[in-house]
């Protein structure tokens, strides 16, 4: 009990001290909270791009792919084989029989970007009629949707907010042909990034004869074996299966990689900073509470309070730039919307998304940062002979 009120006096005298030395304290504070900013605004980056594409997409959708192809832009299916895929085992019907298949084409055309007027790639995709189906949750929040036949555009929110004339009625040339948007949709995932037409439309404009994928709703979240041996068992079909909630989450596999490099390679460099920054002001404050020390060290004070002390002052420090830091990053990145591209070149909006254990990890590492940075100076002030510490001044 003596030991422990001894640093607990101790431990109050440097905290109450620290008035004195506001800006030395200010120092290390506004160190970690750079720190611990940066870090949970890349982080907070990565969290939503994967949110976004981690809602895209059931289990018990598929999309199919020529094999080898890595993505959409990459891949190519014929008519022919469109139409042997939706007739495949293992693919859901509608209550008329119709397979619930969305052969689609996609495309990426240059629009000017809402905050710079910069050209940039906006994704275009022509569906099928059943794509409105295999959407689940896609909602009509503005206008109509574009008819069958005709060069008609229904944006998703987050293409209408990132581009600019793709409000209802506007008219955009693409591939030198007039299209007029006739609605906006959304759907909380990362199509709304994406801008729709009538698949054989998209086709006509832009000279294909055959698809990008073809979206499909299995018999149920177990059907995809039975999908895949039926796409391997037609010696027409060189083509591959997998849901389409694995697919969105292997597309963001490399920025995920990325931006984690980036997080922990830019933290990494800051931290290193604020430590010696935090070293430098924990041995200031140390050299200007020596005297001090040495008189508790003599009337009987340990050691170990002497210590506990200055790691509590550290930490303190520490705690409050992680929460200024914290706190800042969540006012200004949480919900922030960006975009980025995506794995097809076109334009993926998200927004960024702060979460609790995003900032407690961050907290973490704020108080790390500040255990270390005066761990050294606790144990040189507990090792300072008592008669050189009463003769400094």
């Amino acid at each position: 009990m003596p030991a422990l009120r001894q640093m607990a006096e101790v431990t109050w005298m440097g905290l109450a001290s620290l008035p004195a030395r506001k800006g030395a304290a200010a120092v290390v504070i506004t160190g970690i909270a750079g720190v611990v900013g940066v870090l949970v605004a890349l982080l907070a980056m990565r969290n939503g791009f994967e949110a976004t594409l981690g809602q895209t997409g059931h289990a018990d959708e598929a999309i199919v792919l020529r094999a080898g192809a890595n993505s959409e832009l990459a891949s190519q299916i014929l008519r022919e084989d469109a139409l042997l895929i939706a007739r495949t085992p293992g693919v859901s019907r509608d209550n008329h029989g119709n397979p619930l298949a969305s052969p689609e084409v996609v495309v990426v055309a240059n629009l000017p970007l809402r905050s710079t007027g910069t050209d940039a790639n906006a994704q275009i995709r022509g569906v099928g009629p059943q794509a409105f189906t295999l959407r689940r949750g896609l909602q009509i929040i503005e206008g109509r949707t574009f008819r069958p036949g005709r060069r008609e555009l229904l944006a998703g929110r987050g293409a209408a907010r990132q581009f600019r004339g793709l409000a209802p009625g506007s008219v955009l040339m693409l591939n030198q042909e007039p299209w007029r948007v006739t609605g906006i949709f959304a759907t909380d995932d990362a199509t709304e990034s994406e801008i729709w037409a009538d698949a054989e439309v998209v086709q006509s404009t832009y000279r294909r004869n055959a698809y990008q994928s073809v979206r499909v709703r299995l018999t149920d979240p177990q059907a995809l074996p039975q999908l895949m041996a039926g796409l391997a068992e037609n010696p027409q079909l060189r083509v591959e299966a997998s849901t389409t909630r694995d697919y969105y989450a292997t597309q963001s596999l490399r920025l995920r990689r990325l931006v984690n490099f980036l997080a922990t390679t830019v933290a990494s460099i800051m931290a290193v900073g604020a430590i010696f920054g935090a070293l430098n002001t924990m041995h200031a404050a140390v050299a200007a509470r020596t005297r001090e020390i040495a008189i508790l060290r003599a009337l009987g004070f340990g050691t170990a309070p002497v210590v506990c002390s200055v790691l509590v002052e550290g930490l303190a420090l520490a705690l409050a730039g992680g929460l200024l830091g914290a706190g800042a990053a969540w006012m200004i990145f949480d919900q922030y919307t960006v975009s980025t591209l995506g794995a097809n070149f076109s334009q993926v909006v998200f927004a960024f998304k702060v979460t609790g254990p995003l900032v407690f990890d961050a907290l973490i590492l704020a108080l790390a940062i500040g255990f270390l940075g005066a761990l050294w100076p606790a144990l040189a002030a507990a090792r300072m002979p008592i008669p050189q510490g009463l003769r400094s001044r």
